[in-house]
């Protein structure tokens, strides 16, 4: 017999959380994951312009990856947060401190742009600029209802930072500092 992705269980229009629970398909909660969704969605197609084993590809997967982290830790009711994993189901410092560091080396290799950019320099950029948007949409979500002792929104606050300097990096190389 062929599985079967649908269960019904959604057809009341709600959805079930990590380690059990219902809420409202409209909720804060999912529509924050919705949006983290997305933003890995647009991750996927800046991936996929990226050349297979490339230094892109790595961090673009890597993220992709810790947004699996960040949605679990969302999808958990508080009374469930006991059971989260850090750096499994539970976004940590040191994620967080993670994007930092990738932060500090990728704007070490261009020079900061002088005026507003506008996004669509290449494929590869264009993607991470709109990953980049979706994730301050996901931020702004994440701020009207904070998750107490989390770093989700520390998370995503440094995530759109490295997916624009991401997107900076790889608009080519006449914007890239030679490494001489």
């Amino acid at each position: 017999m062929t599985p079967r992705i649908y269960t019904k269980k959604g057809d009341d229009g709600t959805t079930g959380l990590l380690f059990g629970g219902r809420v409202r398909k409209d909720s804060w909660r999912i529509e924050l994951n919705g949006a983290v969704d997305e933003a890995q969605a647009a991750i996927g197609v800046a991936r996929a312009e990226t050349a297979p084993g490339s230094e892109a590809n790595g961090r673009l997967t890597g993220l992709a990856r810790d947004l699996y982290v960040l949605m679990a830790e969302v999808a958990t009711a508080p009374d469930n947060r006991q059971k989260l994993l850090a750096g499994s189901t539970l976004v940590t410092l040191d994620m967080v401190t993670g994007l930092e560091a990738e932060i500090d080396d990728l704007l070490q290799r261009f020079d900061m742009p002088s005026d507003f950019t506008i996004p669509g320099e290449n494929r590869v950029a264009a993607a991470l600029d709109l990953a980049r948007t979706i994730v301050r949409r996901a931020e702004r979500i994440a701020v009207a209802e904070p998750l107490e002792g989390s770093f989700v929104l520390a998370y995503l606050n440094r995530l759109s930072d490295l997916l624009w300097a991401m997107a900076r990096w790889q608009e080519g190389p006449e914007h890239v500092l030679s490494k001489d």
